[in-house]
C-alpha cells in the first residue's frame, strides 16, 4: 500500500532506466564503480554515464548532461562535486526524473554552507517531488532478477534473498554487505541514506514492510531521526516481520547534567533503547548478533516459553551454554519424567538425563538420533540447543544429518553449536543449508535464543486501555498562572499541583521558625521529620537538609534550629517542611522528563536518596498504556524487592500504577511541564497508605 512515506521510493529501488552523473573512466573512481555495479548486476533498463568530458564510460555512450539523454529516467545516481550537486538536482528535476541518490558528501555534515546546501537540496527535490536518497551515502541496491539494480559504490555484489537493509553509515554499509555476504545472508534490497535529506529508515521500514519478498529488516542506526513517527511506524512493522537494529552511541558522556534524578537517567542512550523495545525492534549489539539473529528467524519459529534444553556430548560446553541462558533469563526446562525414563534406556549409563543433557564424547550419529527424538517430544521444552564438539574418531557430517532429520518437522528452534575442525565444516555446511543457525560457542547461541524469545513475547503483548482521572485542571492551571515562568516550583506548589491530580502525599505544613516547626508537629502528629527548602535547594539529602524520626518537639526544635542556622548563609531564604513520617519502607521513584527528540519519557525505579547510585529504573516514551506501568515495574532488577519478605506484605504496586498514569495526565494536560517527579514515593502495604513526601516540577514557558 502505497503511502505519504513510501510515495515514488519504486522510483529508488525499480527504475526502468538509471542515469548515473558523474560517471568516470578513471579506475578506482565511484563514478565508475556506480556503473560498472549496475552493468555487472544486470540492471535490465538503459543505464545512461552523464560525463561532461567522455564519450562512453565502460563501452557504454555518455551525455554531457541529463537534459541530452534521448528517453525518460527514473533514477539518477549524483556523483559529482558538492558545488555541483544543486545545479544538476534542478536538471534532473526538470528532466522528469523519478528520484535521486546524492553520494557526493560536503552537506549537512560539515556545518555551515553545507547545511545551507542541503537545505536548498530539498527544496528542489520537493518542488519537483523527487524522493531522495543520501546526500553523503553509498547508494542503494535491489537484487531483484526482474529490476537488478545496484546502483552503490559496493565493491561487494550482495548474494539474492529475503533481508532489506538500512545503514545510516555509508563507510559501514560497504562493510554491512560484505559480512552479509560472508555470513550467508540473502539480500533483498539495501539503501545507505546519509544525512536522510529525504528518504529516512521509517520510509524504508513502511516500504519494505509492505513487501512480501522482505522477509527480515535490518537497520544501523546513529540517530533515530523523528521518533515518534518512528514509533509509529516500525511498531505497525514489526508485527508482521522482524525487525533487528544495530545502534551506535551506548555511551552518554556528551550529555549534560540534569537536576532531576529523572532526567540524569533517562539519557540519550536510555531513550533511544526504550523507543527501540517499544518498537518491537530487536537492539543487538554488534553485525556478528545481528546476521546470526536474522538467520535463526528467517528459518525459525520463535520460542514460546523461555524453557530451554541443552544436548550436548561434552560436559564443559553444556555447563557454558546453561550459565549463559540462565544469566540472559531463560531457563532450564524439567525434563518430564518419562523423557527421563526414555533417554536412560538409549544412553550409556555415565550420560546425564537431566538438563543439560550429556551424551559424553563417544556420542556418535545414531546416539544423537535417538535422544533428540525423544527431547523434541518433551512438552516441557520450548527450545533446543544441540552443542557438538567433534572428536577424530566421530563423523561430524553424519551427527549434523542426524540432527537434521530429527529436527526437521519440529516447531520450536533448534539452535546449534559445532566445535572443533574435525569435518566441523562440512557439518557446519548440512546444518546450514537445512535453515539451523550454527555458533561457534554457546554464549552466542543463547543470545540469540533470548531475543527470539523477547520477539515472541512482544507479539502477544496487547495494548491495555489508559484511565482518565477525575482531576482539578482549574486549581493546578491556576497554580502554573500564580507561579508564571520558568523553572522549578516552589515545593508547596509542586506538591499542590500534583495533588490536584490526585496524587497522596503524606501530611505537612511549611513554616519559617523553630517554634513554628515544633506547633506543626503537633498538628501533623509525631514521630515527623523536618526538611530545609529553597529555590536552589534541590538535592535536599546532599546538603544534609533533611531530618527523620523526630520525636519531640525539643527535637524539633534543636533540627529546625540546626537546619536554619547552616544552610541560610548560603541559600538566603530557607523554610521548613515538617511531614508526618510515612508508613511503609518501600521507595519509588515516579516521574518524567520531557526530551527534545524523543518526547516525553516517563520513569518508574527504586528511589530514594540511591536512585543515582543503583540506577534502577525502567523508561518509557509516552503516551504510556494502561500495561505500561506494570511492565515498568516488573522490568526493575530489584524488583523483588516491592514483593512480600521476611515477613513484610508486597508494596501496593497498584498505587504506583494509578500515580504514574495521572502523572501521565498532568503533563499531558500542561505541554510546559518539562520534568516532574516523585521521589520518594512510600509504598506500603495494600491495608495502609501509600504517599509521596517529595516531589519537584520545572515548567517551561514559550
Amino acid at each position: 500500500m502505497t503511502t505519504v512515506r513510501t510515495r515514488g521510493l519504486d522510483g529508488i529501488f525499480r527504475p526502468r532506466s538509471v542515469a548515473v552523473v558523474g560517471a568516470s573512466r578513471r579506475e578506482g573512481s565511484i563514478g565508475r564503480q556506480v556503473v560498472a555495479n549496475l552493468i555487472a548486476g544486470g540492471f535490465q533498463g538503459p543505464v545512461y554515464p552523464v560525463n561532461t568530458r567522455a564519450e562512453v564510460v565502460l563501452s557504454v555512450p555518455a551525455f554531457s548532461q541529463v537534459s541530452r539523454i534521448p528517453g525518460p529516467v527514473d533514477l539518477a545516481v549524483l556523483v559529482v562535486p558538492p558545488d555541483a550537486v544543486l545545479k544538476v538536482a534542478e536538471q534532473c528535476g526538470k528532466k522528469g526524473v523519478k528520484g535521486l541518490v546524492v553520494i557526493t558528501a560536503g552537506f549537512r555534515e560539515i556545518g555551515g554552507v553545507g547545511i545551507q546546501r542541503e537545505e536548498k537540496l530539498r527544496r528542489i527535490a520537493e518542488r519537483h517531488g523527487m524522493r531522495v536518497i543520501g546526500p553523503n551515502c553509498m547508494g542503494i541496491v535491489n537484487t531483484e532478477p526482474e529490476f537488478a539494480c545496484n546502483a552503490s559504490f559496493s565493491a561487494t555484489p550482495p548474494p539474492v534473498g529475503s533481508v532489506a537493509m538500512v545503514s545510516q553509515s555509508g563507510a559501514l554499509g560497504e562493510a554491512i554487505l560484505a559480512d552479509a555476504a560472508q555470513a550467508g545472508i540473502g539480500v533483498a534490497m539495501f539503501a545507505s541514506v546519509g544525512n536522510r535529506v529525504d528518504v529516512t529508515a521509517a520510509d524504508l521500514v513502511a516500504y519494505w514492510g509492505d513487501d512480501d519478498k522482505v522477509k527480515v529488516i535490518l537497520l544501523y542506526l546513529e540517530t533515530v531521526g523523528e521518533p515518534q513517527e518512528f514509533l509509529q511506524v516500525v511498531r505497525a512493522v514489526a508485527r508482521k516481520k522482524p525487525v533487528i537494529a544495530v545502534k551506535s552511541g551506548r555511551s552518554d558522556a556528551g550529555a549534560q547534567a540534569a537536576s532531576s534524578h529523572t532526567g540524569s537517567i533517562a539519557g540519550a542512550d536510555v531513550a533511544a533503547d526504550t523507543l527501540l523495545q517499544q518498537c518491537g525492534v530487536l537492539r543487538v549489539d554488534n553485525f556478528r548478533d545481528m546476521f546470526s539473529l536474522a538467520q535463526a528467524l528467517l528459518n525459525q519459529p520463535p520460542p514460546r516459553g523461555r524453557r530451554m534444553a541443552v544436548v550436548t556430548n561434552a560436559g564443559g560446553p553444556g555447563i557454558l551454554a546453561t550459565d549463559a541462558l540462565v544469566a540472559l533469563g531463560m531457563q532450564m526446562a524439567a525434563i518430564a519424567p518419562a523423557t527421563a525414563r526414555a533417554l536412560r534406556k538409549v544412553l550409556p549409563p555415565e550420560a546425564s538425563v537431566h538438563n543439560p543433557i550429556d551424551l559424553i564424547a563417544s556420542a556418535d550419529a545414531a546416539r544423537y538420533r535417538a535422544a533428540l527424538r525423544i527431547v523434541t517430544r518433551d512438552p516441557e521444552v520450548d527450545g533446543l540447543v544441540v552443542l557438538f564438539v567433534s572428536p577424530i574418531m566421530i563423523d561430524a557430517a553424519a551427527v549434523a544429518q542426524a540432527i537434521v532429520d530429527e529436527t526437521r518437522e519440529l516447531q520450536k528452534p533448534v539452535l546449534a553449536c559445532v566445535m572443533g575442525r574435525q569435518r566441523g565444516d562440512e557439518a557446519h555446511a548440512i546444518l546450514q543449508r537445512a535453515g539451523i543457525p550454527v555458533f561457534r560457542y554457546p554464549e552466542d547461541a543463547a543470545v540469540t535464543l533470548r531475543l527470539m524469545a523477547r520477539r515472541w513475547r512482544w507479539l502477544q503483548r496487547r495494548p491495555a486501555k489508559t484511565p482518565k482521572f477525575r482531576v482539578d485542571k482549574a486549581a493546578a492551571a491556576r497554580l502554573f498562572r500564580t507561579h508564571r515562568g520558568r523553572g522549578w516550583l516552589p515545593g508547596a506548589a509542586a506538591e499542590a499541583v500534583l495533588q490536584a491530580y490526585g496524587v497522596p502525599f503524606a501530611p505537612s505544613r511549611r513554616v519559617q521558625e523553630p517554634g513554628d516547626a515544633v506547633a506543626a508537629a503537633h498538628k501533623v502528629g509525631f514521630p515527623v521529620v523536618l526538611k530545609a527548602e529553597a529555590a536552589d535547594l534541590l538535592h535536599k539529602s546532599e546538603h544534609r537538609a533533611v531530618r527523620t524520626g523526630l520525636r519531640s518537639g525539643d527535637e524539633v526544635f534543636a533540627a529546625a534550629q540546626e537546619l536554619l542556622t547552616r544552610l541560610k548563609p548560603r541559600f538566603g531564604d530557607v523554610s521548613l517542611q515538617v511531614q508526618r513520617h510515612a508508613d511503609g519502607h518501600r521507595e519509588v521513584l515516579l516521574g518524567m522528563t520531557r526530551d527534545v527528540r524523543y518526547g516525553p519519557l516517563y520513569a518508574a525505579g527504586l528511589g530514594g536518596v540511591q536512585v543515582e547510585l543503583l540506577r534502577d529504573v525502567v523508561v518509557r516514551i509516552g503516551p504510556l498504556d494502561g500495561q505500561d506501568p506494570h511492565e515498568m515495574f516488573a522490568g526493575l532488577k530489584g524488583a523483588a524487592l516491592l514483593g512480600a519478605f521476611r515477613g513484610s506484605p508486597p508494596a501496593d504496586l497498584d498505587v504506583g500504577v494509578e500515580v504514574l498514569l495521572r502523572i501521565q495526565q498532568l503533563v499531558q494536560d500542561f505541554p510546559q511541564i518539562q520534568e516532574v517527579e516523585v521521589n520518594p514515593f512510600i509504598l506500603a502495604g495494600k491495608d495502609r497508605r501509600s504517599v509521596a513526601v517529595d516531589a519537584r516540577l520545572r515548567v517551561e514557558t514559550r
